[in-house]
Protein backbone atom coordinates (compact mmCIF):
# COMPACT_ATOMS: atom_id res chain seq x y z
CA UNK A 1 0.00 0.00 0.00
CA UNK A 2 1.24 3.49 -0.85
CA UNK A 3 1.66 5.82 2.14
CA UNK A 4 -0.50 8.94 2.15
CA UNK A 5 2.56 11.16 1.83
CA UNK A 6 3.55 9.27 -1.33
CA UNK A 7 0.11 10.06 -2.77
CA UNK A 8 0.78 13.76 -2.14
CA UNK A 9 4.18 13.31 -3.79
CA UNK A 10 2.64 11.57 -6.79
CA UNK A 11 0.06 14.34 -7.20
CA UNK A 12 2.76 17.01 -6.96
CA UNK A 13 4.86 15.08 -9.48
CA UNK A 14 1.99 14.76 -11.94
CA UNK A 15 1.21 18.48 -11.78
CA UNK A 16 4.80 19.73 -12.05
CA UNK A 17 5.68 17.23 -14.76
CA UNK A 18 2.52 18.00 -16.72
CA UNK A 19 3.53 21.67 -16.73
CA UNK A 20 6.22 20.84 -19.30
CA UNK A 21 3.82 19.20 -21.75
CA UNK A 22 2.41 22.48 -23.18
CA UNK A 23 5.97 23.75 -23.71
CA UNK A 24 7.00 20.60 -25.58
CA UNK A 25 3.82 20.79 -27.68
CA UNK A 26 4.35 24.48 -28.48
CA UNK A 27 7.96 23.92 -29.56
CA UNK A 28 6.96 20.93 -31.68
CA UNK A 29 4.05 22.80 -33.29
CA UNK A 30 5.93 26.05 -34.01
CA UNK A 31 9.28 24.37 -34.75
CA UNK A 32 10.90 27.10 -32.67
CA UNK A 33 12.63 27.12 -29.29
CA UNK A 34 14.28 30.47 -29.86
CA UNK A 35 13.20 32.07 -26.58
CA UNK A 36 14.23 29.17 -24.37
CA UNK A 37 17.52 29.02 -22.54
CA UNK A 38 19.52 25.89 -23.33
CA UNK A 39 21.65 26.47 -20.23
CA UNK A 40 18.56 26.66 -18.02
CA UNK A 41 17.10 23.42 -19.37
CA UNK A 42 20.46 21.66 -19.14
CA UNK A 43 20.82 22.67 -15.48
CA UNK A 44 17.17 21.76 -14.90
CA UNK A 45 17.82 18.30 -16.39
CA UNK A 46 20.82 17.75 -14.10
CA UNK A 47 18.70 18.76 -11.10
CA UNK A 48 15.91 16.40 -12.16
CA UNK A 49 18.39 13.54 -12.48
CA UNK A 50 19.69 14.27 -8.98
CA UNK A 51 16.10 14.21 -7.65
CA UNK A 52 15.58 10.93 -9.53
CA UNK A 53 18.69 9.50 -7.88
CA UNK A 54 17.43 10.70 -4.49
CA UNK A 55 14.13 8.93 -5.18
CA UNK A 56 15.93 5.69 -6.02
CA UNK A 57 18.07 5.86 -2.88
CA UNK A 58 15.09 6.65 -0.63
CA UNK A 59 12.76 4.23 -2.46
CA UNK A 60 10.24 6.98 -3.17
CA UNK A 61 8.03 5.90 -6.05
CA UNK A 62 6.71 9.47 -6.39
CA UNK A 63 10.22 10.89 -6.83
CA UNK A 64 11.24 8.14 -9.22
CA UNK A 65 8.21 8.29 -11.51
CA UNK A 66 7.81 12.07 -11.58
CA UNK A 67 11.47 12.75 -12.23
CA UNK A 68 11.84 10.00 -14.82
CA UNK A 69 9.01 11.51 -16.88
CA UNK A 70 10.28 15.05 -16.28
CA UNK A 71 13.76 13.99 -17.44
CA UNK A 72 12.30 12.63 -20.70
CA UNK A 73 10.34 15.84 -21.32
CA UNK A 74 13.43 17.93 -20.54
CA UNK A 75 15.54 15.91 -22.97
CA UNK A 76 12.88 16.45 -25.64
CA UNK A 77 12.99 20.21 -25.04
CA UNK A 78 16.81 20.21 -25.14
CA UNK A 79 16.70 18.17 -28.36
CA UNK A 80 14.25 20.61 -29.95
CA UNK A 81 16.29 23.58 -28.78
CA UNK A 82 19.37 22.18 -30.53
CA UNK A 83 17.45 20.93 -33.59
CA UNK A 84 15.63 24.21 -34.27
CA UNK A 85 18.63 26.43 -33.57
Amino acid sequence: MIANIEIVGLLAGVLTTASLVPQVYKIWKTKSAENLSLTMFFLFFIGVMLWFTYGVVTHSIAMIVANAVTAVLSIIIIYFKIKYK
